[in-house]
């Protein structure tokens, strides 16, 4: 990572200093996020004015506020701006104009308020992105003045930093960290919107082996978060302009931060297509039936869900015969993704051990998969990765053009690090994983591909230790060192009782029974 990136992100992280006391990560990582993205859109388009008139690219925020405040009533200027950048950030309520009025102590948070309700009704795709910025909250002060105080420090402490002008994603990056960062500030509240960076490394790079991908592809998370797993294919794709990313998330806070993820990560509007809805209640997307190259999922481990029986005429669910049960949608989720998923693509999801041996009606669609050979492997990761649950997780990896009905079974769940009180996946631990899933060979104590009669003789349970033995055997005792160890054991003992003995003749008793508790006391030893 750069040092460019490194000071980036600790900077932005620091800056939450000032909300840190006052409330937990949940609620104060939508001031702080929300503050980043403004500043980003509202420096980027100063900058752009200022080399669009004048041909400086080196120049100043302030030079650039300058010159943009002479020419904002030029309507060639606003088309320019729109069609370049699909919005417009009048003179008055650009970040620079903001954080002056906090520097000569006029600033007003009604000038922030306004300043996001003109670009949030200005395009569709800012539309509800502050909503979760709250700007008159008590968390934030008891009085008008504190509140005003407080975003004020806010806006000053992002307002050090440069955004704009950072190499290559280091923006996006640092934007990723700080969601991390506050995903491990809130442990359990983190579920929703994160999924540890290793997980969503592995889950992408396993949809990867053996593609190629330099023509373009389309990617699919049904249950996107903050939209980090969907961003990691750009890492790892050649020609990631070419990418088309679709997502979906129910939680609306969630969604905006997606939204705001994919902005800072540089997604051309026309790459992301975002809808803030139920996965499972309403089919999404209806024209991209099974188009998608990968589809990537972390959805919400045994979620109820309502499995009304007008789901068995769903094309998504109606293969199998029965519905997932209300109290887990485990597999409701796996068959959403795998229906969407195109006849030569790769699926890869992490979902609890359960759904490898439950039975039921999910072992009647656990059954089904095997029989049309649509799992292809089945990982088992350690416990402890993840800030809303401990829990050891498994990954499902699917495919629909398998030429056989094996499939590779993975005990990945010994190989991790321990950081603070999370385990972590190394990078030598995913390459393991992604070396031994392309190579598809057996691994003592590690890894085994089974046959589809080994797994029907098994009763279609998927149990990784029916098919991986990790047991390690004791080593055999030496008795002849066990029995010396006794006995040099058996002599210290004696040493140190005859010590205490010789200690406790030495001692008498000040009164008779002082003197009988001692000879007690001997008697014992």
């Amino acid at each position: 990572m750069s040092n460019t990136t490194t000071s980036l992100q600790q900077g932005l992280f620091s800056a939450a200093d000032s909300l840190r006391s006052k409330m937990d990560a949940n609620q104060y990582k939508n001031y702080l996020l929300g503050t980043v993205f403004y500043k980003y859109l509202s420096d980027h388009m100063l900058y752009y004015v200022l080399e669009l008139l004048t041909d400086q690219s080196d120049g100043t925020l302030e030079q650039a506020q300058e010159v943009y405040e002479e020419n904002a009533n030029e309507q060639d200027l606003i088309d320019e701006l729109k069609m370049s950048l699909g919005y417009v950030i009048e003179p008055e309520y650009t970040y620079n104009s903001i954080l002056k009025a906090v520097n000569d102590h006029s600033f007003q948070v009604k000038q922030l308020g306004d300043a996001f309700n003109k670009l949030a009704s200005s395009d569709q795709d800012f539309e509800g992105l502050f909503d979760d910025y709250d700007l008159y909250s008590k968390s934030l002060g008891s009085t008008a003045q504190k509140r005003t105080d407080t975003i004020a420090n806010v806006i000053q402490a992002i307002g050090k930093i440069e955004l704009v002008k950072t190499p290559g994603d280091s923006l996006g990056d640092a934007y990723e960290y700080l969601i991390s960062q506050f995903a491990s500030e809130s442990g359990k509240k983190a579920g929703e919107f994160y999924t540890p960076q290793q997980v969503s490394q592995l889950l992408t790079r396993l949809t990867l082996v053996g593609k190629d991908y330099t023509d373009g592809m389309a990617v699919y998370d049904p249950a996107m978060g903050s939209g980090s797993l969907l961003l990691n294919f750009k890492k790892y794709v050649p020609n990631h302009d070419r990418i088309t990313y679709y997502g979906q998330e129910i939680n609306t806070s969630t969604y905006n931060l997606a939204k705001m993820n994919m902005i800072l990560h540089n997604i051309d509007q026309a790459n992301r297509h975002l809808r803030n809805g139920d996965t499972l209640d309403e089919d999404w997307p209806a024209e991209e039936v099974n188009n998608f190259d990968a589809v990537v999922m972390n959805p919400p481990y045994s979620l109820k869900w309502s499995a009304n029986k007008g789901f068995l005429d769903d094309p998504r669910f109606s293969p199998y015969g029965v519905l997932p049960p209300k109290s887990k949608a485990d597999y409701a989720f796996l068959l959403h993704g795998l229906y969407h998923l195109n006849h030569s693509g790769v699926m890869s999801i992490v979902l609890p051990h359960g759904v490898l041996f439950r039975g039921a009606a999910e072992g009647k669609i656990r059954q089904k998969l095997l029989e049309n050979g649509s799992i292809d492997a089945v990982i088992g990761l350690p416990a402890n990765l993840f800030y809303s649950t401990s829990i050891p997780t498994v990954i499902i990896v699917l495919k629909k053009d398998k030429q056989d009905r094996d499939v590779l079974f993975i005990d990945a769940s010994k190989d991790f690090e321990k950081v603070k009180t999370q385990n972590k996946l190394r990078e030598e631990d995913i390459n393991r994983i992604l070396d031994t899933y392309a190579k598809r060979t057996d691994v003592e104590k590690y890894a085994h591909k089974a046959s589809y009669d080994e797994i029907k003789e098994n009763d279609f349970n998927l149990n990784i230790p029916r098919y991986v033995d990790t047991f390690e055997e004791e080593p055999p005792v030496d008795v002849q060192k066990l029995a010396s160890d006794m006995k040099k054991i058996k002599n210290e003992e004696t040493q140190v009782t005859d010590e205490i003995m010789q200690t406790m003749n030495e001692l008498v008793g000040t009164d008779e029974e002082t003197q009988k508790v001692l000879e007690q006391l001997k008697n014992i030893i």
